[in-house]
């Protein structure tokens, strides 16, 4: 599908992958062109699984993107959550949730991710 948008995130995030499993469900009961990828697709999207799983990232209309611009893109498709994309998108409102999702909740995030995995490779 030439109009789908895809989705790339980390599964292995219990924050993402609650709010992505609450947008795809949305996504499917409203039969949207959008697709989910795990971060083992990563390389397919040109993207290493490391940078990937530190922020999310949206390819829509050939172009990729990701942080808040990511999800303003994603919410912008998503019935319930368009208020939410154009409210991000305002002049003031834009700098100040791309500074709060890049300088703390992804690296919170991602320092969340990097002990999951440690732990994992612990005996």
């Amino acid at each position: 599908m030439t109009d789908e948008t895809r989705v790339l995130y980390n599964e292995t995030c219990p924050v993402c992958r609650f709010e992505i499993g609450h947008h795809r469900k949305v996504a499917l009961a409203e039969d949207l062109p959008l697709r989910f990828d795990d971060l083992t697709q990563a390389s397919a999207w040109g993207v290493t699984p490391e940078a990937a799983a530190k922020r999310l990232h949206v390819l829509h209309q050939g172009q990729l993107l990701s942080g808040i611009p990511a999800f303003q893109i994603l919410w912008a498709q998503l019935p319930c959550w368009r208020l939410i994309a154009r409210i991000t998108a305002l002049p003031l409102i834009h700098p100040l949730t791309c500074a709060f999702y890049d300088h703390l909740m992804a690296p919170i995030l991602y320092r969340a991710h990097k002990r999951r995995e440690a732990a994992k490779d612990l005996p």
